[in-house]
């Protein structure tokens, strides 16, 4: 018997470059997969189109969930906001951090409590390492992620014997259409890795399936996260070189 066999999984951004294949890979365990989007997910078995930027759709979708929750929820629908903050229109920052932060919180808070009464379920987060290393150009991105790792933590404390597993997942930056032109050159001068998207997902979906707490992808990712949280000032050292090559570009 396939591991998700059985399991209905909602997974917001499904028609995405990353969620694309974790959708599949889900459907591979035996899951039934119900994708969340703007778009219909072709790796889906059924859609939910919506827009959770609009007030209205979310607060239908969140009625949804919260009557006939699924057995497994992934947020995985982001939005990436790149370039000096001062230049950030307050709208796309309003959006940024709805989307990457209020979003699933909203979602969490829906499932949650069905969930708990009867005893078992899911919620998955998808973060990212600049969540833990917060770079330049990327202040608000970074920093709404950096809450959905706090929004994880604090529920799966909270959730904790009830039978309900939270798990936070960091990729590093994946090779999808998520990364306009200036994101990619970034990636290029600073030398930071892309995965392929399929590697991703497969990493994403073992620590779904083995219910893991919270998967940093990349060794050098992980190591430099920890150092971030003790000595920042040391990483700072650290990507100055980066900074330099990117400020000369992009400032």
């Amino acid at each position: 018997m396939r591991s998700l066999e059985g399991k209905r999984v909602a997974i917001t951004g499904a028609a995405g470059g990353l969620g694309t294949p974790v959708a599949r890979l889900l459907a591979a365990a035996g899951a039934q997969t119900i994708g969340i989007d703007r778009i219909e997910s072709v790796a889906c078995d059924a859609n939910i189109v919506t827009d959770l930027a609009d007030d209205a759709a979310l607060a239908a979708l969140t009625d949804r969930l919260a009557n006939d929750p699924p057995d497994i929820l992934v947020n995985i629908a982001g939005i990436q906001r790149f370039g000096l903050h001062e230049s950030q229109p307050v709208e796309a920052l309003a959006l940024c951090y709805r989307v990457n932060l209020l979003v699933p919180a909203v979602l969490a808070r829906a499932v949650a409590g069905p969930m708990r009464r009867r005893g078992h379920g899911q919620i998955v987060n998808i973060g990212s390492v600049l969540g833990s290393i917060p770079y330049p150009w990327f202040a608000a991105y970074s920093s709404s992620k950096a809450g959905l790792a706090a929004l994880s933590q604090g529920l799966r404390r909270e959730l904790g014997g009830t039978g309900v597993t939270v798990t936070h997942i960091n990729p590093r930056a994946a090779r999808t259409p998520f990364n306009n032109a200036d994101v990619n050159r970034f990636l290029e001068i600073t030398g930071m890795k892309a995965d392929a998207p399929d590697w991703v997902a497969e990493r994403i979906v073992a620590a779904i399936l083995a219910k893991r707490a919270t998967v940093s992808i990349g060794l050098i990712e992980r190591v430099y996260a920890a150092l971030n949280a003790v000595s920042p000032a040391l990483i700072d050292s650290g990507l100055a070189p980066q900074i330099k090559r990117a400020r000369a570009e992009f400032s």
